[in-house]
């Protein structure tokens, strides 16, 4: 049984490894072990979960002039951080929870939590001893955490001035935290691509995987294809998959004027050529929309559908594998939900095989786009 050591020391050093907005990423090869059944998933689950909230719980310990500092940013909303940092908690005790259930398998990781106060407690203690079976993940793991959390708090810090997928508006808006456990739903933005392309590609990968995706779409491109290749050819290419939009053109919707004309546009066109694959769900760029949306949504009998992990896949700074990797790691930490990739970007091409390999015998499942 390998036992990890309890002491602090190891995350205080990490305060500025990485430009603010280069995307976090974790090399999964400093892991030792691979997640070949269930409960070597559960074990790299519940490190990663102890490894995110360690860093949760020291970024508490910052005022407010410190938590701007360290963000980057010389106006923050604390009272939406705390809201972000108090949901994380909640699911941080529930996925730790289902993650301990098959400690009698291996027990790595395992330590007796009953409450929130008990895990913030283990948390507070967490850290891997020099001689541990683990110790050459430690390090890359907590600088990844406190990265990956830096990204979200400085989305909190701006929200609603500045919407993303970080908080939900009300209840015309979804993502994937009400999925079950080890459950996972594969969507893609900003299509389709240019022919032949990602898109071509990507929907064949998935069919012969027997994967059904969701797709959003935009508008202009739709009307690229259909003029060029007729109804037929759109209709193969999205066999299996489910669509819905992104919106005529890939901008911001939170300020465009003609928002509205931007979705109905597009959603008339889908509805026309993809009768049979199209679901009423809109997926803001950037995560970017009005908060007084919601009215408008319901008049059409639409969703707004965010995401809970962002393979970050146009990130200048991440590779096909990389971005693969951040997923893998995300997908350990928060156990379920809507994946984003981009299916307009060729790192697709190598990050989704790699990231179906190693989590092939992990126990886990592809969520069917239709269920949703």
């Amino acid at each position: 049984m390998r036992i990890a050591v309890f002491f602090s020391a190891w995350l205080m050093c990490l305060g500025a490894t990485a430009a603010p907005n280069e995307a976090a990423t974790l090399d999964r090869g400093t892991w030792p072990e691979q997640l070949t059944s269930p409960a070597l998933f559960d074990v790299a689950s519940r490190a990663e979960i102890l490894a995110f909230a360690h860093a949760l719980l020291a970024s508490e310990a910052l005022d407010e002039s410190a938590l701007k500092q360290r963000l980057g940013l010389k106006t923050i909303n604390p009272d939406a951080i705390d809201t972000v940092r108090k949901r994380m908690w909640q699911q941080l005790l529930s996925n730790y929870n289902v993650a301990q259930q098959s400690c009698d398998q291996d027990a790595s990781f395992c330590y007796y939590v009953d409450s929130m106060d008990s895990l913030r407690e283990q948390v507070g203690k967490f850290a891997i001893a020099d001689d541990s079976f683990y110790v050459a993940w430690a390090q890359p793991s907590g600088e990844f955490h406190q990265r990956y959390l830096d990204e979200q708090l400085r989305k909190a810090a701006l929200f609603p001035q500045i919407s993303s997928e970080v908080e939900l508006f009300g209840e015309q808006e979804r993502n994937g935290e009400g999925m079950h456990d080890r459950l996972f739903l594969l969507t893609f933005d900003s299509g389709p691509s240019q022919v032949p392309g990602t898109t071509d590609w990507l929907t064949d990968y998935l069919r012969k995987q027997s994967i059904s995706g969701q797709f959003f779409v935009l508008g202009n491109s739709v009307q690229v294809r259909l003029d060029k290749g007729g109804e037929r050819a759109l209709q193969a290419l999205y066999k299996g998959q489910c669509v819905g939009v992104q919106g005529w053109e890939y901008r911001s919707h939170s300020h465009w004027q003609a928002w509205q004309d931007s979705i109905l546009r597009s959603v008339a066109l889908v509805k026309q050529v993809l009768p049979h694959n199209y679901l009423a769900q809109f997926r803001p760029p950037y995560g970017q929309r009005r908060a007084d949306s919601g009215v408008f949504f319901q008049g059409q009998g639409m969703q707004v559908s965010l995401w809970d992990i962002d393979a970050q896949d146009m990130a200048a700074n991440l590779s096909a594998e990389q971005s693969a990797q951040r997923v893998l790691t995300l997908m350990l930490l928060w156990r379920h939900g809507a994946i984003k990739f981009h299916d307009t970007q060729d790192k697709v091409r190598g990050a989704l095989p790699w990231l179906l390999k190693a989590t092939a015998q992990s126990g886990l499942g592809w969520e069917d786009c239709e269920v949703l």
